[in-house]
């Protein structure tokens, strides 16, 4: 198994850390809908943008740890 870096992609990338940050705003968002027994119209299309743009964010995190896995600065 391969040897983990010593500095988490947070530290050394201040995009990926910003993209991560509201990645977990969202999840967090998203939890407290899901503990609603029923959605105003509103949440329901809140939690699918929610749900949508964390899709998104996770796509760029994930770009921006390939990119590093790779050596390549963005």
């Amino acid at each position: 198994m391969e040897n983990q870096p010593t500095e988490s992609l947070t530290e050394l990338d201040p995009e990926y850390e910003r993209l991560h940050a509201e990645h977990r705003e969202h999840e967090q968002r998203l939890r407290v809908l899901a503990t609603k027994s029923r959605l105003s119209e509103d949440e329901e299309l809140e939690e699918k943008r929610l749900k949508k743009e964390k899709l998104l964010l996770k796509d760029r995190m994930e770009a921006i740890a390939r990119n590093h896995r790779m050596g390549v600065a963005h």
